[in-house]
């Protein structure tokens, strides 16, 4: 069937890259053929902090398919790894490919085998003889902060009816995409090709270029069929440095795909947070002040995007609502552990987890309700686009009629009554609400657009893919603006050879901006053919945009508790996310409904556990729980359209809605049906075992 190029920008047309991996016929990394390649394995560091003695080689090379050894001695040489700067460094942690004379970190790469076989390489490390004299662990140091201040504080609490306070610890996720992270290197004589299970292919290669010192004219990176990411394949791992250092110097194909064990210790976690925050409040109900204080960890090195979950933490406060006066103050400190990151959200349910505590308080203390609370304080539609104190211009919106929506809809009143009920029959039971921002992110993206004298259009973008429907989604833009059929379109993104630079699939960004400039191409195209122009013509365009794009939006769900167990029953969830303008609902839903399941993940069961001494103790599927089929509710979706001024296709940002309104409605819902037993603050995750021991706690102290 011919699709017609009539109105399909906001068609829900089905993703056209999935047969392909429904069939099993995708290519992932490690279906890449390599002729006789040496594979890679590494001995990591058993402790988290010691002093590295001696590394003794002599029984692993005598092993049948040992090729090398190398120590951290032979890339001591090698560079570092660029940071995005969002908050200024004092201190810059090292960047080791391999230990040289310490550890720090438990799952530190400390030595690489290279062998003919992966349980060749596997054996040499079991045979490296290593001595490291342990040390004691560290106190966390700051490498970042800042702050920002606006209006006088300290006169608003003090002229203030109520203050309420607030403290959430957010535990340490493991991102766990179906692909773990993986790479396979072909050296030739003029050019290195890597295959790579990354994010951003042109940031691979440029840092690649400098932390090796060749030219990166000679390195071409691939992005095959990438099997998920959610932020940990963002930046650039010591180990692929080796990878690719090592493809070179033994003139060999490498190989190397990390097990999950290994992503556990030494991949990018997520979250980990600390954020204090108060909130002052008049008399009326208008909200006068906020304070925040954010901690967040990095740990033995720091990635690429590793300072942005601190900033996005705290420059988002207070979020969606008109508060005058902010002091806030943000931190990156650094302890020995598995490096955190940017993990879906990156800092943005942080930020409306704290803000809708403070919120849900302060409507407890007066008296009032939680929703009209918010709508008292929301901003206004006719006050966007605005400039917050931390710098941010909110772009374009209507937060109260947002809320307005879901709560009409569902019938809030409704809500409260079944909570009322279940409370008057003996029953846990609470509701929770939520408002969130979700920045998308800024800068440039590319496309390459050539229109062909058969009428047929080749697409090729500086953003990439990890599963979003990109081909799908662009192609529909193209079709629409140029009104070719859809099915005469081919979408190319992820090799740094065919593609123009980019910057990849990170920060909600690649649809508003991405989009943008195949959007902005393709008009050029138009233009240009309308105007008398012969095909075949092309569109070279480097998009910039105006500014961030805020996505938006509101959860409501009821929450039961199982008093005997502790056991948590989300139920009756209504969520609206404002996206701006859609390109494919149908995809939409599919990110609001993933990380809807990874918001519940971080706000139930979600945990990476290290003992005193820095031992990880989950560092397996065994040890570390994911959410399941069965554990996600059903979800009643809206959506409403507010574009953005700020990108030429009015599109915001929609991949990590889910993992901002999630934990924020799920948080305020399990604390709302505790607060008649006297509890108000509990850490995430709300696991069975920790509501049980409140709960016993709460009940204790009232006999």
């Amino acid at each position: 069937m011919i699709r017609r190029p009539t109105d399909l920008i906001g068609a829900a047309l089905p993703d056209a890259e999935a047969p392909l991996r429904l069939r099993g016929e995708a290519c992932y990394v490690a279906d890449i053929p390599l002729v006789d390649p040496l594979h890679l394995a590494f001995l990591r560091s058993p402790i988290a902090c010691g002093y590295l003695v001696d590394i003794r080689a002599e029984a692993a090379l005598a092993l049948p398919g040992v090729a090398a050894v190398h120590t951290g001695v032979d890339v001591a040489h090698l560079g570092d790894l660029s940071i995005n700067e969002v908050l200024p460094l004092s201190c810059n942690p090292p960047y080791d490919i391999l230990a040289k004379d310490s550890v720090f970190g438990v799952g530190q790469p400390i030595a690489a085998v290279l062998a003919t076989t992966a349980h060749a390489a596997a054996d040499g490390v079991e045979a490296l003889e290593v001595e490291i004299t342990e040390a004691s662990m560290p106190e966390a140091r700051r490498v970042a902060a800042q702050r920002w201040q606006s209006g006088n504080v300290e006169q608003a609490f003090s002229d203030a009816a109520y203050i309420v306070d607030a403290q959430i610890h957010h535990a340490r996720v493991a991102p766990s995409p179906l692909e773990g992270r993986a790479i396979a290197v072909m050296p030739e004589e003029d050019q290195v090709t890597i295959w790579y299970s990354t994010q951003t292919p042109h940031r691979t290669r440029s840092e690649l270029a400098r932390i090796l010192g060749v030219d990166a004219d000679r390195l071409r990176v691939i992005a095959p069929d990438v099997g998920g990411a959610f932020g940990m394949k963002g930046s650039l791992y010591p180990e692929e440095v080796f990878a690719v250092w090592a493809a070179i110097r033994h003139h060999r194909p490498v190989r190397w795909i990390a097990s999950r064990s290994e992503d556990f210790a030494s991949a990018t976690h997520g979250r980990g947070l600390t954020c204090h925050g108060r909130l002052a409040m008049n008399g009326d109900g208008r909200f006068l002040a906020v304070q925040a204080r954010i901690s967040a960890p990095v740990g033995a090195w720091i990635p690429n995007s590793g300072l942005v979950p601190a900033w996005n933490a705290a420059r988002i406060l207070p979020g969606p609502y008109d508060v005058p006066r902010l002091d806030l103050e943000t931190e990156a400190v650094q302890v020995p552990l598995a490096p955190v990151g940017i993990y879906r959200g990156a800092g943005r349910p942080e930020a409306a987890c704290l803000m809708e505590r403070l919120v849900d308080k302060a409507a407890r203390v007066s008296g009032m309700d939680p929703l009209d609370i918010r709508r008292r304080n929301l901003v206004p539609k006719n006050a966007l686009p605005m400039r917050t104190p931390t710098g941010n211009l909110l772009d374009s919106g209507d937060y109260t009629g947002a809320l307005d929506k879901v709560t009409n809809s569902a019938s809030y009143v409704d809500f409260v009554k079944r909570r009322d009920a279940h409370r008057s029959n003996g029953q846990i039971a609470g509701i929770g609400l939520a408002v969130y921002l979700e920045p998308s992110g800024e800068g440039f993206e590319t496309a390459c657009v050539t229109w062909n004298g058969d009428g047929s259009v080749r697409i090729a973008s500086g953003s990439s893919s990890q599963g979003h429907g990109r081909a799908t989604a662009y192609a529909q833009i193209a079709a629409e603006i140029l009104e070719v059929p859809f099915e005469k379109i081919e979408v190319f993104y992820g090799d740094t050879a065919t593609c123009p630079a980019g910057i990849g699939a990170v920060a909600s960004r690649a649809t508003s901006i991405g989009g943008s400039a195949v959007y902005r191409a393709c008009e050029q195209l138009r233009a240009r053919h309308l105007e008398g122009e012969h095909l075949p013509l092309t569109e070279d365009v480097n998009y910039v945009t105006e500014g961030q794009a805020w996505g938006y939006g509101v959860y409501l769900l009821s929450i039961h508790i199982d008093s005997d167990t502790g056991e948590i029953d989300v139920s009756d969830v209504v969520a609206l996310d404002d996206a701006g303008r859609l390109v494919n609902p149908s995809f939409a839903e599919g990110q609001v409904r993933g990380g809807f399941a990874q918001g519940v993940g971080a706000a139930l069961m979600e945990q990476v556990r290290y003992d005193d001494d820095g031992q990880l103790l989950t560092g397996s599927l065994m040890d570390y729980a994911l959410p399941r089929a069965s554990d996600i509710p059903a979800l009643l979706l809206h959506t409403t359209e507010n574009p953005s001024p700020f990108n030429v296709l009015g599109a915001k940002g929609i991949g990590e809605a889910g993992t901002i309104g999630a934990p924020a409605a799920i948080l305020n819902g399990v604390l709302d049906a505790l607060a008649p037993f006297g509890i108000d603050e509990i850490d995430m995750p709300l696991t069975p075992c920790r509501i049980w021991t409140a709960l016993q706690r709460a009940k204790e102290k009232t006999q």
